[in-house]
């Protein structure tokens, strides 16, 4: 029956809709693809699941397709105009990572090995497409003892990064209450709004009627990104991102190409069938053996992050209480900074006007700075990191 290629998706499915309920219930506290990934690690090694299910689904490998579209997609999603009117958010956002970076790649080799690090720094900056990067270059490096590291960061640093951007989140919100209370409040632009409008009444891009057709384009940029990944020395994720930025700019894209393709969910849904994939082959050892860089990672990670915010908040004349979170989006991203700033105006302010100016603050550089993480510098170190291997 597990041979049916539909039953076998279908399996590997559950996981990932039991991940997805568990993380809207518990407010984004449980990550779903925690779930997804110790669930198929459970299942796997209790023998719930045959070895080669994966194959059997043969979803994974429309994933792997799907790989390049997607990161393409990322660089559609915020035009140039709202980062550069967001600078203090993206300088606090890459203080960061870059933070996180000399931490992880000079303490972590001397405890372990460089590959240890670079497995750990690029999916930590980021996520998913992130870990999808590393991931392919350890397996081609022969390097798989070590291929639970990037998967298990990515499974694990929302976990510690979210209640920690809540609670300075919390602290910021309580004191623009004050503010509001004795008239010193200034709200500022919101970069969410602007987007908006130039989303509506920007360029849509050379087709607009045919969702068909915006999804051939995107894959048309796609491959050309992955062409230019086989003969260059760069690596292909960056060309498609950098083909999406550009091309999005030029009209040849519209914001969020994927979304407004209707192909979004289906895109991701292959893409995290192949991180689950990533887990195959690996043991209950491995996962031991591993636990120790694992941890060092994740913690150092999370407080060269969180440092690095503190610092450029000092430069950039930001409260601190502020900068953090906007940094901390690298451990979670959407739409776990949309959710917690959610809950944070929803708890602190005293009635829906104060809820509205508080989420409005809060939101504008938090998505600012995952999308500056997440969707741009994550793909960028991890790509870049891989080729020292």
């Amino acid at each position: 029956m597990l041979s049916n290629p539909l039953i076998a998706t279908v399996l590997i499915f559950a996981l990932i809709a039991l991940g997805e309920w568990l993380s809207i219930v518990s407010r984004a506290r449980i990550p779903m693809l925690l779930t997804a990934m110790v669930g198929f690690l459970v299942c796997s090694w209790t023998g719930i699941f045959p070895d080669d299910i994966l194959e059997k689904s043969t979803f994974p490998a429309l994933g792997a397709i799907l790989i390049g579209p997607a990161i393409l997609h990322m660089g559609t999603l915020i035009p140039f105009s709202i980062l550069r009117s967001q600078l203090k958010a993206v300088v606090i956002a890459l203080s960061g990572i870059v933070v996180a970076g000399i931490l992880l790649l000079t303490i972590v080799p001397l405890i372990f090995d460089y590959p240890t690090a670079v497995a750990g720094f690029g999916p930590i900056s980021g996520g998913i497409i992130a870990l999808i990067i590393t991931s392919e270059k350890l397996t081609e490096l022969g390097l798989t003892s070590i291929i639970v590291i990037p998967a298990l960061v990515v499974a694990f640093q929302g976990v510690l990064g979210m209640p920690l951007a809540m609670n300075f989140m919390r602290r910021y919100a309580i004191k623009l209450r004050r503010q509001m209370d004795d008239g010193t409040f200034e709200q500022i632009a919101s970069a969410v709004e602007s987007n908006e409008e130039e989303v509506h009444n920007g360029k849509s891009g050379p087709i607009k009627s045919s969702a068909t057709l915006k999804l051939f384009f995107v894959f048309v940029g796609a491959a050309v990104g992955v062409f230019l990944g086989e003969f260059t020395p760069i690596h292909y994720s960056l060309w498609c991102l950098a083909i999406g930025l550009v091309g999005v700019k030029l009209g040849l894209f519209e914001t969020k190409s994927l979304e407004r393709s209707n192909s979004f969910t289906i895109t991701m849904m292959g893409i995290i069938f192949v991180v689950i994939g990533t887990m195959a082959d690996v043991t209950p050892q491995d996962v031991i053996t591993n636990l120790p860089s694992i941890l060092l990672i994740l913690l150092l990670g999370t407080f060269g992050i969180a440092l690095g915010g503190y610092l450029a908040a000092k430069i950039v004349k930001w409260h601190p209480f502020k900068a953090m979170p906007v940094a901390l989006t690298a451990l979670f991203g959407f739409p776990g900074d949309y959710i917690l700033c959610e809950e944070v105006s929803r708890s602190v302010a005293r009635n829906e006007h104060e809820e509205k100016i508080i989420f409005n603050e809060l939101l504008t550089p938090m998505l600012i700075g995952g999308f500056t993480t997440v969707t741009i510098a994550s793909v960028i170190i991890a790509g870049l990191l891989v080729q020292t291997l």
